[in-house]
Order: C-alpha cells, then structure tokens, then sequence
C-alpha cells in the first residue's frame, strides 16, 4: 500500500473558496487502476495559513507512479494554476509506503 499526500497552506479567509475547488472537482480518480480512496484533511490554523492535505490511499506506489503519467491526472489538474492565489507557495508531496496496518 503506498499513501499519496500533498500539503497546502491555504490564506486565511481563502478556506471556503479552496475547498469549494476541491469538493466541487472530477477527480478522474474511481476508474484509475490501483486507487483506494481520498480524503482532503483540514488541519489547524497559524497566524499566516490554515493547513490542508489532500490523502490518496493507492495498492502500491507503482499504481501511484502510472496514475502521475496518466490522462486523468493531467485531467484533474488541468486548472490547478488558476488556484494559486489561494494558498502560500506551493504543494508539498510527501508519499509514504506503508508498513503496517490494524483494523
């Protein structure tokens, strides 16, 4: 299993409008070989941003690896430029492979 995240740290006041881009999205994602599921995370709050992550849980990092090359990941982020203005910097990626799971 390999865990996908990307950190955003969005402007303050800028949390609905972010969100709104998020939620309201075709992630092209449900069809995409290896996907497991996604959730976008709110975090806390600092003075300058408020934390977000997006968390895309994958079979392994190589289904990960394919869906970056892909057209549904060029579809997904098509328009994600024009979002800019809404958070500080830009997206970290961190990927994990994980190691142990309980349920």
């Amino acid at each position: 299993m390999f865990i996908a995240m990307n950190r955003f740290k969005v402007l303050p006041g800028a949390e609905a409008a972010f969100e709104e881009v998020w939620t309201s999205r075709d992630t092209h994602l449900r069809d995409v070989p290896g996907f497991g599921s996604f959730h976008l995370l709110r975090g806390p709050t600092r003075e300058d941003h408020v934390l977000y992550s997006s968390h895309t849980i994958w079979h392994d990092k190589a289904a990960f690896e394919a869906w970056t090359t892909s057209d549904a990941f060029r579809k997904a982020h098509s328009s994600a430029g024009a979002n800019k203005p809404l958070y500080l910097g830009h997206p970290e990626f961190e990927g994990f492979e994980v190691i142990q799971t309980v349920e």
